[in-house]
């Protein structure tokens, strides 16, 4: 059944959230395939070398500033201005005593200058300045290499590339790069009530939102996707979609059917199949999940109910993929620690990972959880942008108390 998930009482036996993910992770093993691609296709991707800069960045001195390339010797002595320094258009001569170069930023700084007066210390007459204030040496100044020098490693092979790394990548000339090939991901819901958007819903039907939801998931990761649709609760159907997905997947990931209805079939057909651990994990939402290898394919048997899908994928689902897809550690969102708004309400026993909303007070940033936390309340997954992670052993938070946060989106 898709939307089921379990009990909800506390088991002494159940799984910590650590130690699940430790295990997941010791058995997650990067691909080792590779391929060349151009950089304007590198986002998303995993370096598969060490990359070293070819030349000084910056590549000779430029100023920092717009203004006045001089000598710092000649300390607050009336300059006349030689000529101008546009950024891809130097200034070709020499400054000597008594001269000065108009420079604008980005601009190579002239031979014989060593400092750059900023305009608006600069007092100016027709072809003359009067410093108002005395330049040191270096002044306003980026020096070659300040950057990265030549030869310096500026990435290293397991580098997830970002938007800041493929910019660096291009700052450095690089345009081809060789990065791990991408990861290929096949998964499928089950559920004999998951109907397809777009259908008319009967008694007792629901849309298919778990696999629209895990698509997006796992197309921000950059992976090769093959979507097998939803598989009926038909024992000799679901058999046949894990045979099929485990021989064209480095990855397989079900929804629904990993509980102990009647109707959940994949922990028998798994036994047979492949090496696979049921574990109950001590967290809410999310207590029951499959892992293990099915073939060569690592796998994956998520809960059905549609927030404990997204949370158990965070979670468990995402560190192993970036693991797998060649990046180097660490592979889990970091937590941030922010002071609660309100109080919040736990049973102990089982980690909460509850949604949460940032606030900016006149205090500063504060955390809220968000309405219901129930594990079929999607909505609340929709306005959240972090969840709030309270440990296995506390009961209830109070307002003020500082909580582990992660946030559910990135930046750079």
């Amino acid at each position: 059944m898709a939307h089921c998930c379990g009990g909800n009482e506390h088991d002494s036996l159940a799984k910590s959230v650590a130690d699940a993910r430790d295990t997941i992770l010791a058995a997650s093993l990067p691909v080792q395939g590779t391929e060349s691609i151009h950089l304007g296709n590198a986002l998303g991707r995993v370096l598969a070398t060490d990359i070293h800069a070819p030349a000084n960045v910056p590549a000779w001195s430029n100023s920092a500033m717009d203004g006045y390339a001089l000598r710092s010797m000649d300390g607050d002595a009336v300059r006349c201005i030689i000529g101008q320094s546009f950024a891809g258009h130097p200034f070709k001569g020499h400054v000597g005593a008594g001269e000065c170069v108009r420079i604008m930023t980005g601009a190579m700084v002239p031979e014989g200058a060593d400092a750059v007066l900023i305009q608006e210390q600069a007092e100016v007459h027709a072809d003359q300045v009067t410093p108002q204030v005395v330049s040191k040496t270096g002044a306003n100044i980026r020096q070659p290499g300040e950057d990265l020098q030549a030869g310096t490693l500026a990435l290293e092979a397991g580098t997830w590339l970002r938007p800041a790394q493929i910019g660096l990548l291009a700052s450095l000339g690089v345009a081809e790069l060789a990065v791990y090939r991408r990861l290929r991901v096949a998964f499928f819901s089950t559920g004999d009530e998951l109907r397809p958007l777009g259908s008319a819903l009967g008694s007792g039907q629901i849309y298919d939102s778990n696999r629209y939801a895990l698509h997006g998931m796992l197309q921000r990761l950059g992976c090769e996707i093959l979507d097998l649709g939803r598989i009926v609760d038909d024992p000799e159907q679901i058999e046949a979609a894990l045979h099929s997905a485990a021989t064209m997947a480095d990855m397989v990931i079900s929804t629904g059917g990993v509980s102990v209805g009647d109707a959940d079939y994949i922990a028998e057909l798994l036994g047979r199949l492949g090496t696979i651990n049921f574990w109950k994990i001590n967290m809410k939402p999310g207590r029951p999940l499959a892992f293990g290898q099915l073939g060569d394919a690592t796998f994956f048997g998520l809960p059905g109910n549609p927030v404990s899908t997204m949370v158990t994928f965070y979670q468990f689902v995402r560190p192993s993929i970036l693991k797998r897809m060649g990046k180097a550690a660490p592979w889990t969102a970091p937590l941030v620690q922010i002071p609660l708004a309100e109080d919040l309400q736990k049973k102990g026993g089982r980690t909460d990972f509850q949604r949460g909303r940032l606030l900016l007070t006149p205090t500063g940033l504060q955390v809220t959880g968000i309405g219901q936390q129930a594990s079929h309340i999607m909505s609340g997954m929709v306005h959240a942008d972090c969840l709030i992670i309270l440990a296995a052993e506390a009961e209830h938070a109070k307002a003020g108390s500082l909580v582990d946060i992660q946030l559910l989106e990135g930046l750079v």
